[in-house]
């Protein structure tokens, strides 16, 4: 393919005139780090089932993690939207590049500032930042997904520490991370918060192996065993399921924001390959079918844009509803699963091969519809809001 063509990411509704100056320049920055940072070395990462370790503090360097964070605790102090259009940028590299910063930033950083003592803050935030360590989020168990309430995860009080017992699945960064938020049930059955440090005896963290998606991202376990956790590693301002079920709502945020830019990276391949292809003696893009898959892809991901401004703006108020935010996960991951999938049959047998996102990008979001809260589990949520009535127990 030619190295004089060159596109910018649709806007065919001018929706940058709807962003701010700063937010136009972390989007740009963000997209100019992935272009040169990312795009070059992810297929080689995917096709070793490894994640790019050295990006890490690289992306602590730029502000990826933790940017709404106030800037006393290391964060870069932004707004809501310009932490969407970050993971906006990283999802148009790699879901697995977005997921850890996803983790990082929504599943342990979060927590700790909204939930964590002055002390914790201060301890584990800047350093969080920086990407100078990682951490991990430890909700989901080998029998509990959609439905967190039931977690067998214990905690035991023990006088000045508490003993955890269990096991987490499914654990973004378990195996690389220094750091974990893990969700357990006391005496009483309510849900503690608690920061366990990588090294204290009892935990392992075995990696999962096998995986078909989310190749360059790491995946594993976290098991308790008897694990000592000292009483000041609790997060005080918390119990209840609604800590973990906060912290999810703002991970599925930056999901539905960075699903768009998944979309935007298939786009952007199919159409540069469509105008140079040809066949019947003219570029593939003169042909009625191609147009249709191109024409869909673009209005998708315009009306995917428009739904996480409106998300963003939201959220910057203050009134975002986690009902809201369930809406645009659900919409965005399935409309960029579907142009992944339109746009690998522009390219034909050469849609399949890691010359180009399309496969990665497909076999990625079969992970991204899931987690976070399932695609029906989200349509349920909806309902919810609509009828008042809940349908999934």
């Amino acid at each position: 393919m030619s190295a004089t063509v060159q596109f910018t990411m649709p806007d065919h509704y001018m929706v940058d005139e709807l962003f701010t100056d700063e937010q136009i320049l972390v989007r740009n920055s963000t997209r100019d780090w992935v272009n040169r940072a990312v795009k070059p070395v992810i297929e080689d990462y995917c096709n070793k089932s490894e994640f790019p370790m050295h990006l890490v503090k690289e992306m602590g360097e730029m502000g990826i993690f933790g940017p709404f964070i106030p800037t006393e605790y290391g964060g870069a102090g932004m707004d809501h939207t310009s932490y969407g259009l970050i993971m906006q940028e990283l999802e148009r590299g790699d879901s697995g590049v977005r997921s850890m910063a996803s983790v990082q930033t929504s599943l342990v950083m979060f927590p700790i500032f909204a939930f964590g003592s002055e002390e914790q803050k201060r301890k584990y935030l800047p350093k969080l930042a920086a990407g100078e360590i990682i951490g991990c989020f430890g909700l989901t168990e080998p029998d509990q997904g959609s439905d967190p309430g039931g977690m067998k995860t214990r905690v035991k009080d023990m006088g000045d520490h508490y003993l955890l017992n269990g096991a987490k699945m499914w654990i973004t960064n378990s195996t690389i991370a220094d750091i974990a938020i893990v969700w357990a049930k006391d005496e009483e059955g309510v849900v503690l918060g608690m920061i366990v440090e990588k090294g204290w005896a009892g935990l392992t963290a075995p990696e999962t192996h096998g995986k078909w998606s989310l190749r360059a991202s790491v995946t594993g376990e976290l098991v308790f065993d008897n694990v000592k956790v000292p009483k000041e590693f609790v997060l005080p301002n918390i119990k209840g399921l609604k800590g973990p079920l906060n912290c999810l709502n703002s991970a599925r945020y930056g999901i539905a924001w960075g699903a768009v830019g998944a979309a935007m990276d298939c786009y952007d391949a199919a159409l540069r390959y469509a105008l140079e292809r040809k066949q019947f003696g003219k570029p593939i893009a003169g042909f009625q079918l191609q147009q249709k898959k191109l024409a869909e892809a673009l209005t998708e991901i315009t009306k995917a844009q428009l739904l996480s401004w409106r998300l963003g703006a939201l959220k910057d108020k203050g009134t975002v509803t986690p009902a809201q935010v369930s809406m645009a996960k659900r919409n965005n991951v399935d409309m960029a699963l579907h142009i992944a999938r339109e746009t690998r049959q522009i390219l034909g047998a050469m849609g399949i091969t890691n010359d180009f996102p399309m496969m990665r990008h497909m076999m990625n979001l079969e992970s991204v519809i899931t987690y976070e809260g399932t695609h029906d589990v989200h349509l349920l949520i909806t309902g919810h809001a609509i009828t008042g009535i809940e349908a999934f127990r």
